[in-house]
């Protein structure tokens, strides 16, 4: 069972402010051309405006109750028939066909544990791109402000909604919590630094093409945000 199924219901209210990313991940699916495998999919929501683009996703998700939600929304936008929707984890996504982009948005890799698990997940990814296609997704290493001004405090993100960062800087974890009217949950997150990131995409066997700073495409420089855009060799 996901930590999402308890919050399928309250996951779109809860994150109805997170807007920035969806025209970059719409960029980068009209350039590749469908279909293209979202890893992470949740309710749909880069999935849903994508499809309403033209171009054809492979939702994957490892909450059922959250590929219900998108399922229902694709439905109520017209673009259910572009929506292909597996259950399934980062590890060993449910994907027999080979594309040209696979995205993993909203800084779905940070679920991942270890560096067992990330370089398994994205060996798992470059498996399902063709030769030369593209992996992209986000990431963020928590700055110190960030930290003081959250740990340990329940703060209203959304009317009615709360969410509670704990941070252990030692384990690189985020323990997040969430709760309003329609459910309430919490996971756990792991942190890298953006070296780190660097160097397992080469161990899995991607060429670095780009790394932003946000999804406005300017360079890293530093700062919490990590954009990736790598290649399959």
């Amino acid at each position: 069972m996901s930590a999402y199924d308890a919050i399928a219901r309250l996951y779109d209210p809860w994150s109805a402010s997170v807007i920035e990313d969806i025209s970059f991940y719409v960029d980068e699916a009209l350039e590749a051309g469908g279909p293209v495998v979202e890893l992470g999919v949740g309710t749909g929501r880069i999935a849903i405006p994508t499809a309403m683009a033209g171009i054809d996703v492979i939702g994957v998700d490892s909450s059922a109750e959250m590929l219900a939600v998108c399922a229902e929304r694709a439905r109520e936008a017209g673009i259910g028939a572009r929506l292909d929707l597996r259950l399934g984890d980062l590890l060993n996504p449910p994907v027999d066909e080979r594309v040209s982009l696979v995205t993993c948005p909203f800084r779905a890799y940070l679920h991942l544990r270890d560096d067992e698990e990330r370089l398994a997940a994205l060996r798992a990814a470059r498996e399902l791109l063709r030769p030369a296609g593209r992996l992209v997704f986000d990431v963020f290493t928590p700055s110190r402000a960030d930290i003081e001004e959250t740990h340990g405090r329940w703060i209203e993100r959304e009317p009615g909604i709360d969410e509670r960062a704990d941070w252990d800087l030692e384990e690189q974890t985020l323990t997040l919590s969430v709760r309003g009217p329609a459910g309430s949950s919490t996971m756990t997150l792991w942190w890298l630094e953006p070296e780190r990131w660097h160097s397992l995409l080469a161990e899995a066997g991607f060429d670095v093409i780009a790394c932003y700073g946000w999804f406005d495409r300017r360079p890293f420089a530093g700062g919490e945000d990590s954009v990736w855009i790598a290649a399959r060799k």
